[in-house]
């Protein structure tokens, strides 16, 4: 407020350096002005403190941490029963928002949205459970606030993917995409029926070969945490409508030039008032744009770039794993090809020693005709005999031998296509899962770049006229008291030098002191008037320095 001062010094001065008590009366009222804003501020703060105390307020950040655990840890009836109490909950939160007419009832939060007393007598109605965060400050927050500003409903869609809803569950759960994500009909239907499709190929997800479940999961969290609302954008947005609903108040209320020009004929307090009617819609608009960049900020987050390389790297893995589910496959042929190969190998050998088998029968039969017959020949017939016999041993003994390698061969060939086979349907599997969360970010990426796109044309228009509103403001205020204030200089001067020559007299009639009296009054009067135009002109001017700080930004 050193500007008050310093422009109420400088209208003293033109009044005359010789007046120290008029002097400082002024000075003391400028003063005043001060320790009155002061205590203003001082009042709201006092004033919000009393509201704190007499509202029931719980733990922003411990209501969200209870959120995020409720909703992983769930599972079949009480993930539906949680369901349905966050969908009570945040259509209580929403019916509130419009005008009603009757009492509200009293739904379910996180343990319990409204708390009621315990007396079934009692005629008092619920009171609704708001949240606040000491660290961050600002206004108290609702139940809808906190889920959104929470993980809850990415743990739950997790909690889906990993276990597949049923039909009850996907009903409540539509619901709750309509009060808690962008879009419309479209974008609600298609993130189900992604998540129906993540949680059908999770199911044949058993082994982790190159790909990991929790970083599946974390991108499927990251897409459903950019389709949902933006808490700090909705209050925004409901503060941007507050303060236009003001200002087209304000508007109706704004005096012409051409009852400027008449100003003769209306009082000092009236134009006082006109002007701080003025200064306050600055300051509305100050607000408005700060709150416009604010949301700005909000949307020009760098999501297209991680989006990409989340998506980049699951194609790399999917089609790694799809080429060596046909590198594998080739292998298990080369493996048949193998086998087929020593089977017949087999059939070659058995049937040459079953041929040997046969002739070494044969030739036995007809040495021991030829022993009954050529009892002379009994020694060599003998030998011959014994000789037959160990060949035949040996035969048999290479065969069983053979046919033992043979068997170990062909079981080592069945284990291994076995695990190539295991290996090929792991690959396939892990390969329909990836393609299945490239489908479902590829799809959460087209909607929400789609809806930011809108909101930010949405911005630059607010932006391009608020600032249109605010010069042509500023010239109607400039414009309105320019021709204002050299008569109010001049008025202020002739008062001071009217003020100085009635105590130079020293009369002390009472007509004098009544003159006095009306003179210090005209001159108080007409101060008053000068500092309004003043303030007016710095808030201009303040409002325009901060709009070349952030085009120079």
């Amino acid at each position: 407020m050193s500007w008050l001062r310093s422009a109420v010094n400088k209208a003293v001065e033109v009044g005359g350096a010789g007046n120290r008590n008029l002097s400082r009366n002024l000075r003391y009222y400028a003063d005043s002005v001060v320790q009155q804003a002061s205590n203003a501020v001082s009042g709201g703060a006092k004033l919000f403190l009393d509201r704190s105390v007499s509202r029931s307020y719980q733990n922003f950040k411990q209501a969200a941490k209870r959120l995020e655990e409720l909703s992983v840890s769930c599972r079949g009836v009480e993930r539906v029963q949680l369901l349905r109490r966050w969908l009570v909950a945040l259509k209580e939160i929403e019916r509130l928002a419009l005008p009603v007419s009757e009492p509200v009832s009293s739904p379910k939060s996180i343990d319990s949205i409204y708390t009621t007393d315990d007396s079934k007598n009692s005629p008092r109605e619920p009171t609704l459970v708001l949240y606040y965060d000491p660290d961050l400050g600002g206004e108290p927050l609702n139940f809808r606030d906190v889920f959104l500003s929470s993980q809850a409903l990415e743990g739950m869609i997790l909690s889906m993917i990993l276990e597949a809803p049923d039909t009850e569950e996907i009903s409540l759960l539509m619901e709750i995409f309509g009060l808690c994500l962008m879009g419309g009909k479209e974008v609600r239907e298609a993130t189900m029926s992604s998540i129906k499709i993540l949680a059908k190929t999770f199911s044949s997800y058993k082994e982790e070969v190159l790909a990991k479940k929790e970083e599946l999961l974390l991108h499927a969290q990251g897409a459903i945490a950019g389709l949902k609302i933006n808490a700090d954008i909705v209050r925004i947005d409901s503060e941007v409508s507050n303060i236009h609903q003001k200002l087209d108040k304000m508007i109706l209320q704004l005096p012409s030039s051409k009852d400027d020009k008449d100003s003769s004929s209306v009082s000092t307090n009236a134009t006082s008032e006109a002007l701080k009617e003025a200064l306050s819609q600055l300051q509305f608009l100050s607000k408005l744009e700060a709150l416009l960049l604010q949301k700005k900020a909000l949307l020009n987050r760098d999501i297209p770039e991680s989006q990409s390389k989340r998506v980049f790297k699951l194609k790399v893995l999917s089609e790694s794993l799809s080429s060596s589910a046909s590198k594998t496959e080739e292998r298990i042929s080369e493996n048949r090809i193998q086998k087929e190969g020593a089977l017949k190998f087999r059939i070659v050998k058995t049937g040459e020693i079953s041929q040997l088998e046969m002739e070494l029968e044969d030739e036995i039969k007809a040495l021991e005709n030829q022993r009954d017959e050529l009892e002379a020949e009994l020694k060599k017939v003998k030998v011959a005999l014994v000789s037959a016999n160990a060949r035949l041993h040996n035969a048999r003994e290479e065969r069983e031998q053979f046919d033992e390698a043979n068997n170990q061969i062909l079981q080592h060939f069945k284990v291994k296509e076995d695990e190539l086979s295991r290996s090929m349907t792991l690959y396939r599997a892990e390969a329909d899962v990836c393609d299945a969360f490239i489908s479902f970010l590829e799809d959460s990426w087209t909607f929400e770049s789609s809806h930011i796109q809108q909101k930010q044309k949405q911005v630059n228009d607010e932006l391009d006229k608020c600032e249109d509103y605010l010069v042509n403001l500023s010239i109607l205020v400039l414009s309105m008291y320019k021709d204002e204030l050299g008569p109010s200089i001049s008025n202020i001067r002739e008062l001071a030098e009217n003020l100085k020559r009635s105590e130079n007299t020293n009369n002390e009639k009472m007509e004098t002191v009544e003159v006095n009296r009306r003179l210090e009054e005209e001159y108080l009067n007409a101060e008053a008037k000068l500092v309004t135009v003043f303030s007016v002109v710095d808030g201009i001017k303040r409002q325009f320095h901060g709009q070349e700080g952030v085009i120079s930004r």
